[in-house]
């Protein structure tokens, strides 16, 4: 069995393009949502585009899923992208880094 790098790469370089653009998403609706009386009003349609776009690239990305390289650079990128966004989103920020 031979590795079809271009596949993976290609996979990777959206999954990575796409994964940042589902985290922002989710931050900044989250964000939004907080400051909201009915945050469900933002947080479910914005899951469904965040959640659309994910799914529509991944299918693009993996000619339909029968790309299994591709389906493996994207996924790859989307769990990259994941780990960095839980390490950024753990790191302490304004008054509980202790600044003034």
């Amino acid at each position: 069995m031979t590795i079809d790098w271009h596949a993976v790469i290609t996979g990777f370089g959206t999954g990575i393009t796409v994964s940042i653009l589902y985290f922002v998403g989710l931050a900044l609706s989250v964000r939004l949502a907080l400051r909201l009386t009915h945050p469900v009003s933002v947080l479910l349609p914005s899951a469904a585009l965040r959640i659309g776009l994910l799914l529509s690239a991944g299918w693009l990305v993996t000619d339909g899923g029968t790309s299994g390289w591709a389906f493996a650079g994207y996924t790859l990128a989307f769990f990259v992208v994941r780990f960095s966004a839980t390490l950024m989103a753990r790191i302490p920020r304004g008054k509980e880094a202790g600044c003034n």
